[in-house]
Parts: C-alpha cells; structure tokens; sequence
C-alpha cells in the first residue's frame, strides 16, 4: 500500500512540475505570411499609405548587383517602451486655441493608434522652458521651505491636453519630466536664464521641488514615470538653463535627488541621467556610472541630436559605444526637432528624413524610447519667449485654425504607429549604404520592418529572412513599413 502512495504522489508532483514549466516561445516564421507595405514618398500623395500585399518565396545566396534587407529574428535586444512627443505651454497654449472639431483631429493623429500614429510616450517640463510665453514659478521667490508650491498655472493649458492626451492613447502614457531651471534665488547667476548653477545650501530644497511637483500631478492623475536631472545640464541659454558638471550631477543624485525620492517612497522613479547631446554623453556616462552609490538610483541617460551645433555630424556611435560600455543601463531619446523655423520651409522633405536617419540609428543602436520635442506650434514657430522658434512636427496657423502636417510627422509615424510596447528589436541590416533599416518583433508575433531610401532613385530591393525572401520597390526619398 506504501509502495502504492508513494507511486500516485510522484506522479501527481511530476504533473505538477510540468504544468509549471514555463511554455517555449515560438520562434518567429514567415510561413503563410503576408508583407503588408506601407509607403511615404517625396513628390506623390503617400503618407503612411498601405501600397503592396507581397509573398515570400524561397531566398538564395543574394548577388552583389542586388540590394538587400537582411533580418534574423533570432538576435534579439532591447525591449521597445514607446515612441512620442513633449506637451509643452507653448504646444497647449496653441491647442486651446483650435475649434473642438480640430482638437480632436489633433488628438486622434498623434495618440490613436487606428487614426493616428499611436504615441505612447509624453515628456513634460517642470516650470517654465524657452516654449512658454514667458518664465514662471510654482513658488514664490525666496521660498525656500516650498510653503507656496503650487501647480496652478498648468491647471489652465498643460494639465488639461495631458489628460485629453492620455484619454486618447487609452488611458496610459509614460509620462517622464524635466526641469530647464531652479529659482533665481537658488543659482549662483541669481537668474533662472543663462545659465548659472544649483549652489550647494539648495541641494536638499531642489530635491523636495521634484517630489512636490511628481505628486502634484500624480494627484491630478498624471501618473509620472522619470524625471531628468536637469535639461541640457551643459548649456549656457538665453532661455532658462543650468549647468551641471558630470561630477555635480553624480553627486546631486548620489547624496540628494535619489535618497529624497526613496524617502519619500517614490523609488519607481526613474533618474534620466544627461539629457543632453550625444557629443559629451560618453563621459557623463562613465563618471556617473562608475560611482555605485549614484548609479543605483539612476535608471539610464537620455539624449538629444544637437550636436550638429558645430558644424559636425550626427554622433551615433557615442549612443552605441554607451550601450556597449553598459548594457544593464537604459537609453532615451529625449528630444529632438528642426530648429530655425521657416515658412516656407513646412514640406521640406529633408526635415522629415532627419528623423527617420535619426530613429533607425538609434534604435539600431541600443534607445528603448524616442520622443520629439513640442507636439504643435503656430505659424510662426512658437511661442517662445526669447525667440528661439523652431519646427513641430504638426502646426497650427492660429489665423485659420488649420493644422498643417510636415513630412516629420509621417516619418515619425511609420515607426509609433507600427512597433508596439514591448516589441523586441531584432537583427537587421543593409547591403547598400542608400538604404537604412530597423527591425522589431512585435508581442503578438508580427515583425515591422521599417526602410528609408535616402536616394534620388528608387530601389528594388530584397526582404531576406532565413530561406525566405520577397522583393520590394522604394520610391526615391521614402519610408516603408513592412509588416508580416
């Protein structure tokens, strides 16, 4: 009878263990796919326009006269956590003023995946930056208790389109901040433009001004997701601005902001460390990165594309080189957009294909998030209270009440729109310089592939997966998404 239990016991425990195994992924599979294709092209009406149904057939060895796209599912990255745009007071100041029928076009195009391109992400600033209408506090100047803290004046604009925004997106937007500058009273410049930095007996009042102003707006129901330590931490602006060596910022984290959030019981706030241009990021990565006790609270470094400022090009294997020196560390794309705002200049094409070299390069290169800079300004390029006028990647002429779509928009919107939360980059790659590619493999086993054709020709090239391929035409200067 022992010998009998002892039999139904082991047998109930090895159904046990087996039911518990966790279930093998499948692997990814083009059999009975389709390659649905999605086309915007300079000089025709395609704009995220939906141009081929393909099928795959056997692949070969490709020839050196053919071009190509290779991708392999199985080398696999990081995990994708959204793609979106910053809502500043100049972006919501402009918002209130559009009729209710172009508020909600607005919407739809930027935060409904169907209608629109599907943002997920939402930067937004503590206090005022250059795109407000002028500076301003959430405290009485010289209050250094932060006993007149209050969110009052983003109660008017800001607050509202955050929540309209995050309602459109289906009620979730990682939402992350960034302050441009602490009060006057706190700086060396005794100013909150130009510069000057957080001097040492503010340290502690400038952590606490962080978490007042998370759960100010987690109180409105703006659930907050990261802050940055400081934008652009260093540049000296017209606007407001403050420097932060990387030495400062370690130790701002290291001994203030990060044990003032853990007391507080805000530890699921992410730190963004830098916030600044990929020229210098290498650096701040490896001071602030090689303290522990900073880099424990610090949950990666964004970034920006600014560094053409001196004449150079685009830095992306400072992004690369970050990401290999610290693979356990996160990469965000903070902001980004055309800066010198022209007219004339609303359908450049090259504006557009700034983004989409920028996206594919960065995501290749280890970013989990992208987000662009303000989401809508007026004809004029603002507003912004010293000048600083620059592109959106959609317009609002406040004249007419028009929106006015730039070619930004739909480049941006062939990655948001098709690469879902939590897709996983996978390998993929090029064999003709003309041509630029990324790809992520969706949670409900698609795969987007998105390619740029930077030419003035348009080029048949190869889908190449494992044995199987299909044959593509891209239009000269334009984006595809293939989707399969």
């Amino acid at each position: 009878m022992r010998k009998n239990s002892f039999k139904i016991l082991f047998f109930l425990f090895s159904l046990t263990a087996f039911a518990q195994q966790p279930k093998a992924k499948k692997e990814f599979t083009t059999n009975g796919k389709k390659v649905k294709v999605y086309t915007t092209a300079e000089n025709s009406n395609l704009r995220i326009t939906a141009t081929d149904d393909l099928t795959f057939s056997a692949a070969k060895q490709p020839l050196e006269i053919e071009t190509s796209v290779f991708v392999e599912p199985s080398k696999k990255f990081q995990t994708f956590m959204g793609i979106g745009g910053a809502i500043t007071d100049a972006s919501a100041e402009i918002f209130a003023t559009l009729s209710k029928e172009k508020q909600t076009e607005f919407l739809n195009a930027y935060y409904d995946k169907q209608k629109g391109i599907g943002y997920s992400l939402l930067r937004t600033t503590i206090q005022s930056s250059d795109f407000s209408s002028a500076s301003y506090s959430y405290i009485e100047e010289g209050d250094k208790d932060l006993k007149t803290f209050s969110i009052d004046h983003d109660k008017q604009y800001r607050i509202p389109l955050i929540k309209q925004a995050i309602q459109t997106a289906g009620g979730k937007l990682t939402t992350y901040v960034a302050p441009w500058s602490p009060n006057a009273f706190m700086k060396s410049n005794k100013n909150v433009l130009k510069g000057g930095t957080l001097l040492p007996e503010y340290y502690q009042t400038w952590a606490n001004f962080y978490v007042k102003f998370i759960k100010a707006y987690e109180k409105e129901g703006i659930p907050i997701w990261g802050t940055s330590t400081q934008n652009e931490p260093m540049a000296v602006q017209t606007w407001e601005s403050c420097i932060y060596t990387a030495e400062a910022e370690r130790d701002f984290i290291k001994n203030f902001l990060g044990p003032t959030l853990k007391k507080e019981k805000l530890n699921n706030i992410k730190i963004i460390a830098w916030d600044h241009n990929r020229d210098l990021m290498n650096y701040r990565a490896n001071v602030i990165y090689s303290d522990p006790e900073a880099s424990k609270y610090v949950w990666g470094m964004g970034f920006h594309w600014y560094e053409n400022w001196s004449g150079g090009s685009s830095m992306f294997e400072n992004v690369a080189k970050v990401n290999e020196a610290y693979p356990n560390k996160g990469l965000l794309f903070t902001e980004g957009c055309v800066e010198k705002f022209d007219a004339k200049k609303y359908q450049f094409w090259g504006n557009g294909e700034r983004y989409g070299i920028s996206m594919i390069n960065d995501f290749n290169n280890g970013t989990a998030g992208w987000t662009d800079w303000n989401i809508l300004l007026d004809q004029n390029g603002g507003p912004n209270h010293v000048g600083n006028f620059c592109f959106a990647p959609i317009h609002a002429d406040t004249t007419t009440g028009e929106l006015i779509y730039t070619p930004s928009y739909y480049y941006i919107g062939h990655f948001s729109k098709f690469i879902h939360l939590n897709a996983v980059r996978v390998s993929s790659a090029v064999s003709r310089s003309g041509l630029l590619s990324t790809s992520f493999l969706n949670t409900d086993g698609t795969m987007a592939t998105i390619v740029m054709n930077q030419t003035d020709k348009e080029v048949t090239y190869n889908l190449i997966i494992a044995a199987e391929k299909t044959i593509v035409k891209i239009p000269a200067h334009a984006i595809q998404t293939l989707v399969y």
